[in-house]
């Protein structure tokens, strides 16, 4: 059975199935080493993706922390943040989260994203933050209460930069984020940039922030790292940050591991992810396939159903019309159902279908996923 794999399963696979770069690197190095602990031990395939991370990522980012997932690196971030403040004596504790955000399914994460569905079930084990709503057309309602948030002194601002994922792939203007950075660094209020889903050239960039002209505090990294073949994330942070942590004092250490941090298998996947990205014409790709979303966008958006058309560099969404809007809306299983019959991974957020693949999809393949969609819209 082939099945055309258009959410590059669940956002991470970059450079398509199997790539026999990161395939080889995988099974060489699991002929040398499968496992170590982290904590206090280090290995080659680790130290050479820090160092290639720090090659490719912006130069105020100079540190580098590995955890498993990208809920993890989120509970990483915040941890850094909580700790920096307390550790420079000047204890804060609020977090900024941004209306529609999702960051993950453990607690920290949970308590940073959207109150909804996701996560009602959970609410007594959810910390309060401050919501501000989401940054439509020029953001100035977003931005007002930003910076009067920003006033009471909390400790962190955290954003899906350019794009919320899971929450409705609702889309927002750079310089929107720019003026966030603004404003956060005018009131010394630290920025974590969760590019778990935007990272790796998913919206036409490496990063998401450098359409903005900026630089994060806090910087979380997964899905792409690996190209998509092993789990494994990263939290990269300035230098400021991890200073804070730095201590003959063992109660300032930054307290956080796992069993699987660093594994020497994901670490060699990521190494030959980030050795595709020095020696390849990526970005190239990633604007061909930019052009060819925009022109397959340009087309489902005739259809009388179809609202509300948008694209991030390669990833475009719709909304299709229906009577229950949202992530509970009864038209997604129908949806899904009818995808998978087309041999399509295509995973609707309830009445909202995105579209983001690998950035070798062929034309064919492409067009097969937009074909699937007015079936789907016929038919459901």
């Amino acid at each position: 059975r082939r099945i055309v794999d258009a959410i590059s399963s669940w956002w991470v696979t970059t450079h398509g199935h199997c790539h026999p770069a990161i395939m080889a690197a995988i099974a060489e190095q699991a002929g040398k080493l499968d496992q170590i602990i982290f904590a206090g031990w280090t290995h080659e395939p680790a130290e050479a993706v820090a160092q290639g991370l720090l090659q490719l990522m912006p130069n105020e980012l100079t540190r580098v922390f590995f955890s498993d997932s990208g809920s993890t690196s989120v509970e990483v971030a915040l941890k850094m943040a909580l700790g920096y403040w307390a550790n420079t004596g000047r204890p804060r504790h609020k977090i900024l989260v941004l209306e529609h955000a999702y960051h993950g399914d453990t607690v920290g994460a949970m308590s940073v994203g959207a109150r909804g569905v996701f996560n009602a079930a959970y609410s007594p084990l959810l910390f309060d933050v401050e919501t501000l709503p989401f940054p439509h057309g020029d953001g100035s309602a977003t931005l007002e209460q930003l910076t009067a948030l920003c006033r009471e002194e909390p400790a962190a601002l955290i954003v899906e930069p350019l794009i919320c994922g899971a929450g409705g792939m609702k889309i927002y203007d750079a310089d929107v984020l720019a003026e966030m950075r603004r404003i956060c660094t005018a009131h010394d209020v630290l920025l974590i940039a969760d590019e778990v889903m935007t990272g790796w050239g998913r919206t036409g960039t490496l990063l998401a922030c450098e359409q903005a002209g900026i630089v994060p505090d806090i910087l979380c990294l997964s899905k792409g790292l690996t190209g998509g073949a092993m789990p494994l994330a990263v939290t990269m942070a300035t230098e400021p940050i991890f200073a804070a942590h730095l201590s003959r004092d063992r109660a300032r250490m930054f307290f956080h591991s796992s069993s699987y941090t660093a594994n020497p298998l994901a670490c060699a996947a990521a190494a030959a992810n980030i050795a595709i990205w020095q020696n390849e014409p990526v970005l190239e790709r990633i604007g061909g396939l930019a052009e060819r979303q925009a022109t397959q966008l340009e087309k489902l958006a005739r259809n009388p159903r179809v609202a509300n058309p948008r694209r991030a560099g390669t990833i475009t969404a719709v909304e299709i019309e229906d009577a229950q809007d949202g992530y509970l809306s009864r038209l997604g299983p129908a949806l899904l159902s009818r995808f998978r019959q087309a041999d399509l991974l295509l995973r609707p957020l309830g009445n909202t279908v995105y579209i983001m693949p690998p950035y070798c999809i062929s034309d064919e393949d492409l067009a097969s996923i937009y074909d699937g969609i007015e079936d789907g819209i016929a038919n459901c």
